[in-house]
């Protein structure tokens, strides 16, 4: 965590609440675009090339709250079950997406739910469909 240093020399947070969301989805669906939409988001992982996964970070204000939001955005390829299982510890949700312009990313979702099932099972889900701007 970042910020300034308190009285007793520990970190002061700068938010009220902490969430963390993953993306997960087959590749070219619009994941990264998503991630790349937070307004102040930062990029915070220095890995991101070489394990296929990268986040965002964003403060949003709710209901007088700072809510600091994390978007992991997986890769979407194969080697993903090896890596999802640590990367979804403490995550309040899943966000699935695919491309609706894209019949196959659909169909795929049921093989995501099942890898979820097993590396993340009761974490909720949020079916997201994206690229509606490709669509007209």
């Amino acid at each position: 965590m970042r910020g300034r240093m308190g009285t007793q020399g520990s970190p002061v947070k700068s938010y009220d609440y902490l969430l963390k969301f993953l993306l997960v989805g087959d590749s070219d669906v619009g994941k990264g675009e998503i991630l790349e939409s937070l307004q102040d988001g930062a990029s915070e992982s220095p890995y991101a090339y070489s394990n296929g996964i990268d986040y965002k970070t964003t403060t949003i204000l709710l209901d007088g709250r700072r809510v600091k939001l994390e978007l992991w955005d997986t890769s979407g390829q194969g080697r993903f079950c090896t890596i999802f299982r640590s990367y979804s510890r403490g995550a309040q949700g899943i966000l699935l997406v695919y491309d609706i312009t894209n019949r196959w990313s659909f169909d795929g979702i049921d093989r995501w739910i099942k890898e979820i099932d097993e590396h993340a099972p009761g974490v909720p889900r949020i079916l997201v469909g994206n690229r509606l701007h490709l669509a007209f």
